[in-house]
């Protein structure tokens, strides 16, 4: 998964790939991006990171799709090489 968030593979390949995830589960996407998962789940809760709830009212899962994910990580370095956060 690390590969798919830094670019070094491609996210059509992790698409058509059929052991590929398209979504992580907030442990395993903090894990890929390298932060907390309470880190994580504050971005989360603050709308900051892209995910989709799935689920009804009492058992809702949070998942975050990779290439979602992806997109995002790409924005904050390219605000953070301009200079701004």
């Amino acid at each position: 998964m690390r590969a798919v968030l830094y670019g070094e593979r491609s996210v059509e390949t992790a698409v058509m790939n059929e052991t590929s995830p398209l979504a992580l589960r907030p442990r395993d996407a903090a894990k890929a991006l390298g932060i907390s998962p309470r880190l994580l789940w504050q971005l989360t809760e603050d709308g900051k990171v892209p995910c989709v709830r799935v689920g009804g009212s009492k058992r809702q899962t949070v998942l975050y799709p990779i290439a979602e994910l992806q997109t995002w990580l790409s924005e904050r370095a390219n605000a953070s090489k301009g200079g701004v956060q």
